[in-house]
């Protein structure tokens, strides 16, 4: 009897062991993004940075096989979020979240990381106050006040004395506001009007009829990717809004049919942003490349935000020698630096946030089409609503 005990243990330690290195061998990431709905394409495009980054660069690191559960929240919507967050980590069992098409999904999903001691990586969520909502939150995409604030100062200082702000009413188009008129009043501007867009808008003629009414030096825009620049550039075309009175946030020229469907009324639009395709540099060179060659269209900054996700995990996880812990993987992509496509980047140790070049580029005619070139690069720029 005592020797079918002993065998029985056996059997079941040896299973348990096997099942303990199978676990130990499997870093699992849950990503959470728009899969459908308004916001597809943006995650379409992160979804895109992150199956580049594997097919590069292998799905096995430090050891580990790197496997991805991909979960819908449909929208910005922070309950689905948080719940689908919560099936990763409870049911899942996954080691790390990531993704987060939205500031929405992003807060939503805050609270879990925190309590489960999770690493949350997030690629694009851009409002300021993500990373301080889990002590597991590190940032590979921007800040609208890294943007902003930058951009208001430079505004000022090429001209504009009276501007009108136009934003979507979320997060990110208020942080947009905020930090682009600190900027540009600290700067000695004169902001003359404002309204704030719903987040979902499909019409923005009455908008732009109402900045043009006002007749202002120019108008800073901020609206989300996806399909509103294209309604919006449809509306300030139709109004014969002038570009060079124009400055915005990188994603109203972002998408090449938005270029295409204003036509010359493009010309001289300003627009800040941390990244492009059009970005000169031997590593972006390669990256459009194999981007273009993979999935026949231009990587954007939402590829480019999950493609750096991607190298913070995969280096984090060499640094930890395949620890998955949120304690350990936090500490080593806390000061993580790294030559991006987009230029040097880095992950501030205090805040968990990107540090990056900020760029200013202009619409101009490029061969046959429209296209974003710099004009300006301001270094190193650190999100100034955390600066100390």
């Amino acid at each position: 009897m005592r020797r079918i005990a002993t065998a029985l243990f056996g059997v079941a330690a040896f299973a348990f062991a096997a099942a303990s290195a199978q676990a130990q061998g499997t870093v699992k990431i849950g990503l959470i993004m728009a899969y459908s709905g308004q916001f597809a394409d943006t995650a379409t495009q992160m979804d895109n940075g992150i199956k580049l980054w594997v097919k590069q660069h292998g799905d096995t690191v430090a050891g580990k096989k790197i496997e991805f559960i991909r979960k819908d929240t449909g929208g910005p919507n922070p309950d689905v979020a948080k719940r689908l967050a919560q099936e990763l980590v409870v049911r899942d069992k996954v080691d790390i979240l990531a993704g987060f098409t939205l500031t929405p999904e992003a807060l939503g999903a805050a609270g879990v990381s925190a309590e489960g001691k999770k690493l949350l990586v997030d690629m694009n969520a851009a409002t300021s106050i993500i990373t301080e909502k889990s002590p597991y939150i590190a940032r590979t995409s921007l800040t609208i006040p890294q943007l902003e604030y930058q951009f208001g100062k430079w505004v000022r200082g090429h001209g504009m004395k009276k501007m009108y702000t136009m934003v979507a009413d979320y997060g990110p188009g208020i942080d947009a506001e905020t930090w682009f008129t600190k900027g540009f009043k600290e700067a000695g501007g004169e902001i003359v009007g404002s309204v704030r867009m719903p987040v979902a808008n499909p019409d923005f003629s009455a908008f732009v009829q109402r900045a043009k009414d006002i007749n202002p030096d120019g108008v800073f825009i901020f609206i989300p990717g996806g399909a509103q620049p294209i309604a919006l550039t449809k509306a300030l075309k139709e109004r014969g809004f002038p570009g060079d009175k124009i400055f915005a946030q990188g994603e109203l020229t972002m998408d090449d049919n938005a270029l295409k469907s204003m036509g010359d009324n493009a010309l001289g639009i300003r627009t800040v942003f941390h990244y492009s395709w059009e970005h000169k540099s031997k590593m972006n060179e390669a990256f459009v490349k194999a981007y273009e060659a993979e999935f026949k269209r231009h990587p954007d900054v939402f590829s480019v935000g999950a493609w750096d996700g991607m190298h913070l995990i995969y280096e984090a996880l060499k640094k930890t020698k395949g620890k998955a812990d949120g304690d350990s993987l936090i500490a080593a992509a806390k000061g993580m630096k790294w030559e991006s496509p987009r230029g040097p980047i880095s992950i501030d140790p205090a805040t968990r946030d990107i540090v990056q070049n900020v760029y200013i580029r202009k619409v101009e005619k490029v061969g046959d089409g429209m296209q974003n070139v710099e004009i300006d690069t301001i270094k190193d720029v650190k999100d100034p609503a955390h600066a100390k």
